[in-house]
């Protein structure tokens, strides 16, 4: 996959591509880069101040480009229901749905406006929920795919079914690392689905690595008043040495959404020490997450949370 970037992606034109947490960071990037190769890129974001600004900077930059913002808070099902129905009303297909919204290592235990812990909701069930409710006009799309953002955080993730929302004993890396074994989950079962029901569908994850983000920082000042965390304070010391800009952090995502040689069912991640930082490549998967038993049990538990289900239309 050597030589893969932001320039080297195949034509987009006649795609639609929704991307969530597209106004800052990894999803800032792979939204610019897929307008820029000629797709319709919809930003779905909570931040309507930055989202205008988003969008003017991608015009600016490539004028005559097909992108729109469009307000979505995945921490609350009744966001997510009211950004897929104008979704629904506004498009004939979509080619490309990108999972990529996310928040980091929230200090103290935060429960959503549903009662879900905040990480788990913000990273995982809201893009669940969305992903379900999209799916008629994904699996209407010529070729879809549905990339979802995963982290190598996975690897120290648990899966705590007798405490999913992490009442008890509840830490910032527990509950990140748990929802980012999910979305990992979610990918591998809804590839594993698609393949069984004969679905025109390709599931993929990817991973960053240590990309320079907004996450380091927005996520451990959370209810903080924006003071400067301890992880920020580490990360500003690790940073020369072992990340990458955000740019290069989005090209496993960009690799698995718009390469001929992407597939489905694996994750791709940067390829140097630790998959921190490097080139798209395969991405090492940890062996609790490949659990299949797990992925059935964590979708069923999804589907009861979120009441959404995967509906296959008839001419899928």
């Amino acid at each position: 996959m050597a030589g893969f970037s932001a320039t080297t992606i195949p034509s987009q034109t006649g795609l639609i591509a929704l991307v969530t947490g597209a106004t800052s960071g990894i999803g800032f990037e792979t939204a610019k880069a897929l307008a820029a190769a000629g797709a319709e890129v919809i930003v779905a974001s909570r931040n309507l101040v930055k989202g205008g600004e988003v969008i003017a900077k991608i015009r600016e930059d490539h004028p005559g480009a097909a992108v729109r913002f469009e307000h979505l808070d995945l921490s609350s099902l009744a966001s997510v229901a009211e950004l897929a129905g104008r979704i629904v009303d506004a498009v004939p297909h979509i080619d490309l749905l990108i999972n990529n919204a996310g928040v980091m290592a929230i200090p103290t235990r935060h429960e959503t406006v549903d009662g879900f812990e905040m990480q788990l909701a913000s990273n995982y069930l809201g893009h669940f929920a969305l992903t379900m409710r999209l799916m008629a006009k994904v699996l209407a799309a010529p070729a879809p795919r549905i990339v979802t953002i995963s982290s190598i955080a996975h690897r120290s993730g648990r899966i705590h079914f007798d405490d999913l929302q992490l009442k008890s004993g509840y830490t910032p890396w527990k509950a990140y690392s748990q929802s980012k074994l999910a979305t990992l989950m979610f990918s591998l079962e809804l590839e594993r689905r698609a393949i069984a029901e004969s679905l025109n569908l390709t599931s993929i994850a990817a991973h960053p690595g240590y990309a320079v983000t907004g996450l380091q920082s927005a996520g451990p000042r959370f209810g903080r008043e924006g003071k400067i965390s301890p992880l920020e304070r580490v990360a500003a010391v690790l940073q020369p040495f072992f990340s990458q800009s955000a740019a290069a952090g989005a090209l496993p995502t960009l690799f698995a959404a718009t390469s001929p040689e992407a597939i489905g069912g694996v994750m791709y991640g940067p390829d140097g020490f630790y998959e921190l930082k490097g080139q798209p490549a395969l991405s090492r998967i940890a062996a609790r997450a490949l659990d299949r038993s797990t992925w059935r049990r964590l979708w069923d538990m999804s589907e009861e949370l979120t009441g959404m289900r995967l509906q296959i239309p008839p001419e899928a």
